[in-house]
């Protein structure tokens, strides 16, 4: 409850790489996720060339913070492998939230970087990793060491809480 309560958006990061083990953490996180028929429509890249980051910040207006950035996780969806047509992006919102919520706990700054369903943004990112034409482009999500310190904020809004009807 921690992770989440505390969790903010971070865009500034120092230098330091990410350790492999904690890449892998991260990863392990996103395929825990659930997915509508556990098809698990997903797969990942993980960027840790700056010069792909910065190409990627040069495509999307808002991921400048890749710039920064010592690595990232592209999250895509693979339509091969949904069984329920159009909830490959509900079980890919899932794994980028496990993503974040873990980094978190690992006292790493994150940012989720939305490209579906923005068909310019994903094109860009298609041609950049020369994606297979099932393999959609969902997220990426930015990491590393939080240069900048942001204090968790109550987000908890009574009025939006209905019981047995609205």
């Amino acid at each position: 409850m921690e992770a989440i309560l505390s969790r903010r958006s971070i865009r500034e990061y120092t230098s330091e790489t990410i350790p492999d083990d904690t890449m892998n953490q991260l990863l392990k996180a996103a395929m825990s996720a659930p997915s509508a028929g556990n098809e698990q429509p997903w797969h990942f890249i993980v960027i840790e060339k700056q010069d792909t980051l910065n190409q990627i910040a040069d495509l999307h207006p808002d991921a400048e913070m890749l710039r920064d950035a010592p690595a990232a996780i592209l999250v895509c969806g693979d339509i091969e492998l949904e069984e329920y047509d159009g909830y490959w992006v509900q079980d890919c919102s899932a794994a980028t939230q496990n993503i974040l919520i873990t980094a978190e706990t690992k006292d790493l700054g994150s940012v989720w970087v939305g490209i579906h369903p923005d068909k310019d943004r994903e094109n860009g990112i298609r041609d950049l990793f020369d994606l297979p034409e099932n393999i959609i482009p969902f997220s990426i999500v930015s990491l590393g060491r939080p240069a900048e310190k942001k204090p968790p904020v109550d987000r908890y809004d009574e009025s939006r809480v209905h019981y047995n009807c609205w």
